[in-house]
């Protein structure tokens, strides 16, 4: 694979974990000690998982318990308190008092696992029935996950968090729907300490069966050269076409986006080097790193290993995982496709030359080098559509992927190198995890203090029973979660809060699940705070918040895609195969118009009229062909959208001079 390399200036950046550090350290202090032990219990933690996944897992109790005791001892140790890192020494008076606290603090942690594992059959029999111990640790259990949750995932989701506590414990103290009986300290703690109605509830449960296998696949896949050899693949396919540094980063951003739960992760991985290769080659720095932006932030939702919260729709609509990834595919698909279309037109419009195809390394070359990466994902994949579950699928991946890698002396994987990917695997699910066990509270406050019924009922009644509107406020209310918590606990409050509104008008369940998935999903690159957006224009040197409008405009699919699938269900193969192709087609059609409209061009600059024109069939395209609109069927308006720009294509391409009055192409939307 070093082909490309040659070819082409760029390098892949690889995580050095803590393992790796502590191989290399020379003087050893306390903050190595520490580190020591935090490889130690996430590799233990690693092998626990692959056992549990291939003898079946202990009691449901006991299991996430375990699991989250582990990770909220990972997550104060490696964020601690007054340093800026575990790494960093403690010297001054305030850096011992932070490490004597997050002591206490794991010590505390601790102590609350083995108050619940101790007699874990009695323990679960006094649920209903506590003693005053349990009240005890069940409120430290609480304050243990929000502290833990504020040094992992932020002090925005503990302030959610926080106020769903305080209204369940005091709901006769607030008003509108938001008034109702206060619960009882004792019944709160019962439900989200004793039961599994709280923090050990179905996200928790999810985390810790399937997310962290895939995570740790994921690991490995990178560990053994998948990141190189997706890059090496999709410079291949698309460096030689128009645009094709861009298309690369998107092509590759989806691929690395199947192994990679986080899109900031994607952006400083494959951006940098497709971000400084796009603007070499003539591409605006703003709208490169918006490419690459929008590219790496799909990969939550690209099958198929997607982001943590489709795992939860898979539980939450008592379904196989592989239905969601199925539901997924059309979805993901159009999403990428539109930021293909972008990238043509752009390339197009501006003037950017193709790569000479003797300076980009062959597909059968790079193929020949790392086929074996692809055949373990297709063994992961064999599992799933077979009927095993995600977390035997997962272990079966796992086990295909070390034993492929040795097949090829640049991908075998050293016992230092797995040992590393399971480290790393367990450390990326910290946060995800701890993030599960908040939302749990949320949840669970949610189902005692009966906010949720009247939330969805007051939801319905502000809408006025009209779907666009009550589906407006979903997507604004997710992107506003999403700004400040993480893709799972947004989709998880929506889906306890708002998805049950959208039942009760006759969306399809699975559209409703996934509407959310994708609104939590879309604030990474939606200003004011798009992180993915934001690490994009560090590496291309851009204004972040310009970049982040240009980043929305770019990935305009990922807010036009779900209205799309709520409305047609067929791009989630819900009805007839005839439909599902249609709608599929004439989506790819209205989103190529679309964009096009908004690049400005079509085989030339758009006039104003001749725009307005791709747009309005842009807009007809995507209507949904089994509902009447204003009386007309959808199908008529979507043909007559398809036969408007056909024709205005046809025109421009004979004529891509505008003729006639109106704006000058070329600007910017």
């Amino acid at each position: 694979m070093s082909q490309t390399e040659n070819a082409l200036d760029y390098g892949e950046v690889k995580e050095v974990t803590f393992l790796e550090r502590l191989l290399v350290q020379k003087r050893w202090t306390l903050s190595w000690t520490i580190t020591l032990f935090c490889v130690v219990i996430a590799v233990s933690l690693a092998f626990f998982h692959l056992y549990v996944a291939e003898f079946g897992t202990p009691e449901g109790r006991s299991f996430r318990t375990t699991h989250l005791t582990v990770m909220m001892v990972l997550a104060l140790l490696i964020q601690p308190l007054f340093r800026n890192s575990h790494f960093e020494p403690i010297e001054t008076p305030l850096q011992k008092l932070g490490f004597a606290i997050d002591l206490l603090l794991v010590g505390a942690v601790i102590f609350v696992h083995v108050w619940t594992m101790w007699d874990i059959d009695a323990f679960q029999l006094r649920l209903g029935s506590k003693e005053e111990g349990d009240l005890i640790v069940g409120t430290l259990c609480i304050a243990l996950v929000l502290e833990a949750t504020r040094r992992t995932v932020g002090i925005a989701m503990v302030c959610v968090t926080g106020f769903f506590i305080v209204h369940a414990l005091y709901a006769h103290k607030f008003f509108g729907f938001f008034y109702g009986p206060p619960t009882r300290p004792a019944k709160y703690i019962d439900t989200m300490f004793m039961s599994t109605d709280g923090i050990f509830g179905i996200p928790l449960h999810v985390a810790a069966t399937y997310i962290v296998l895939f995570i740790i696949f994921g690991g490995l896949l990178i560990r053994s050269g998948a990141g190189k050899f997706f890059i090496d693949l999709a410079v291949s396919l698309t460096g030689h076409r128009v645009g094709g540094p861009a298309k690369a980063a998107t092509v590759a951003s989806g691929f690395m986006g199947t192994v990679s739960g986080s899109a900031v992760a994607n952006v400083v991985t494959t951006g940098s080097f497709t971000i400084p290769l796009m603007k070499k080659l003539g591409y605006r720095p703003k709208f490169a790193a918006a490419v690459e932006a929008c590219a790496s932030s799909g990969g939550q939702i690209t099958p198929p290993i997607m982001g943590a919260a489709a795992f939860i729709i898979a539980e939450n609509l008592a379904l196989p995982y592989v239905y969601v990834i199925l539901a997924a595919l059309i979805p993901a698909f159009l999403y990428f496709a539109t930021i293909y279309f972008m990238v043509h037109f752009e390339a197009e419009k501006t003037g950017i030359e193709r790569i000479s195809k003797d300076r980009l390394p062959r597909a059968l070359e790079v193929l020949k080098d790392g086929w074996h990466l692809l055949f373990a994902l297709g063994v992961l994949i064999f599992f799933l559509v077979t009927g095993y579950t995600p977390m035997k699928s997962a272990f079966w991946g796992i086990l295909a992927l070390i034993g492929l890698s040795f097949i090829r002396p640049a991908t075998r994987m050293s016992p230092a190198d797995i040992l590393a990917a399971f480290e790393s695997g367990i450390r990326s699910t910290v946060p995800v995890t701890v993030a599960c066990a908040c939302a749990g509270i949320i949840i669970g406050s949610v189902f005692v203090s009966g906010l949720g019924l009247k939330f969805t009922q007051s939801v319905i009644d502000l809408s006025g029973g009209n779907l666009l509107i009550l589906l407006a406020l979903t997507a604004v209310a997710a992107i506003v979660l999403g700004m400040g918590m993480t893709t799972t606990a947004v989709y998880i409050t929506v889906s306890a809060l708002i998805v049950p509104s959208l039942e009760k008008l006759d969306v399809l369940p699975m559209a409703a699940h996934l509407f959310a998935f994708y609104f939590g999903v879309v604030s990474t690159i939606t200003p004011p705070v798009a992180l993915a957006a934001f690490a994009g224009a560090a590496i291309a040197k851009t204004p972040p918040m310009a970049t982040a409008v240009e980043s929305a405009r770019v990935g305009i699919a990922k807010y036009l895609v779900p209205f799309a699938f709520v409305y047609n269900p067929s791009l989630l193969f819900d009805g007839s195969i005839a439909w599902t192709i249609y709608s599929a087609l004439a989506a790819v059609a209205g989103l190529w118009l679309l964009s096009a409209s908004l690049e400005s061009w079509l085989y030339g600059p758009l006039n104003g009229l001749m725009r307005l024109a791709v747009f309005a069939a842009a807009v007809l395209a995507l209507m949904p062909p089994t509902v009447d609109i204003l009386g007309i069927p959808g199908v008529i308006l979507s043909l007559g959208g398809l036969a408007l720009g056909a024709t205005v294509a046809v025109m421009r391409r004979r004529d891509p001079v505008p003729r006639f009055a109106g704006s000058k192409g070329g600007a910017h939307g």
